[in-house]
């Protein structure tokens, strides 16, 4: 696949509403993360249900329901159980609209559908836009929704540290070590201390692996920093911990948070686990994932500002690594990311 080019392949499968599976270590690899959790109808727009462990999409009477998607790249869609309005088959199944071809959700009401597909190519860097439509009076009933989102480029070729630089300037933030390893990791010691990038992103998809060696570490990944300065933007926290034994209770608002802004809905990672994060960040609408699993969905309501510490940021800046303070021993790997204009 060329970064010239992206697909869409919507896949509906058969059968009654199964249990959300974790997506597997390939699936993570491969870039895959779910846009319904199976639970809840978090990340979706109002008027969105969840009935037996579907999620559910009804269209008013007099006009069609339209829900963006996070597509503006190479992208396969999974989606389980189709119900089409009862009273208006073919003519007005719900379609997946990219690029402004349209694509029907192939089948009939009641039918269980099983390896149906559609692909098109698409420019990777076009601004092309998925929309999921529900025609007028339409119900669509999904067990699972999930997304491979392709198309990034590595950031760190596992061997040197070219295209970053720590940050100088300060030399009570310096004192973070960053090496790579023998296995090709990023690890990052003590701190506290910063690693930016040589280069520069304002929409983008960002994805990568953490390992924190130790009982609640604490780092981050930030991005559309202010250039030249310490860690002058939005931070995706890094940070295990939680109350008690409950996961909904991060503690330094939890890995995936935009932290300082919206906590992680639930801690999924693991200390000394590898784990994978996501994040999207388009516009004023922020989107984190941890192991595929939704935990961030948030707008950036405050007036805008250059700093993101103050206020909505959309330019361009850095991402950095970050060194929190002497306890920290953090891995990273697989960094890559993708521009989306």
């Amino acid at each position: 696949m060329t970064r010239t080019l992206a697909l869409l392949a919507l896949c509906l499968l058969a059968g009654p509403a199964p249990a959300a599976e974790p997506l597997t270590p390939q699936q993570l690899a491969d870039g895959w993360v779910k846009l319904f959790d199976g639970e809840t109808t978090f990340g979706w727009p109002k008027g969105a249900t969840v009935e037996e462990g579907k999620l559910v999409l009804t269209a008013p009477a007099d006009k069609a329901l339209a829900v963006p998607l996070p597509a503006t790249f190479h992208e396969q869609f999974d989606i389980a159980y189709v119900t089409p309005p009862a009273d208006a088959l073919s003519a007005s199944l719900p379609t997946v609209t990219v690029g402004g071809s349209n694509a029907p959700l192939d089948g009939s009401a009641g039918e269980k559908v099983t390896s149906k597909t559609w692909s098109v190519e698409l420019p990777a860097k076009g601004g092309i836009t998925a929309m999921l439509t529900v025609p007028p009076g339409g119900r669509l009933a999904l067990t699972k929704f999930d997304v491979c989102l392709l198309g990034t480029t590595p950031i760190f070729d596992g061997k040197t540290l070219d295209g970053w630089k720590p940050y100088a300037g300060d030399p009570k933030r310096e004192r973070s070590k960053f090496e790579v390893t023998k296995d090709g990791e990023l690890r990052v010691t003590d701190g506290p201390g910063d690693l930016q990038t040589t280069s520069m992103h304002a929409d983008f998809l960002l994805q990568f692996d953490c390992k924190t060696r130790g009982k609640n570490l604490n780092s981050g990944v930030f991005f559309r920093c202010l250039p030249g300065e310490y860690q002058a933007g939005y931070e995706a926290q890094v940070h295990n911990g939680y109350a008690g034994d409950d996961r909904t209770k991060p503690t330094d608002f939890g890995t995936g948070a935009i932290y300082r802004r919206v906590p992680a809905r639930k801690v999924v990672s693991n200390d000394n686990e590898w784990f994978t994060m996501t994040v999207l960040a388009v516009g004023p609408t922020i989107r984190t994932w941890v192991n595929g699993e939704p935990v961030v969905s948030w707008t950036d309501d405050r007036p805008r500002d250059d700093n993101a510490r103050k206020g909505l940021r959309t330019a361009a800046g850095h991402l950095s690594i970050q060194g929190h303070d002497p306890t920290t021993d953090i891995l990273f790997r697989n960094l890559r990311v993708l521009d989306i204009k």
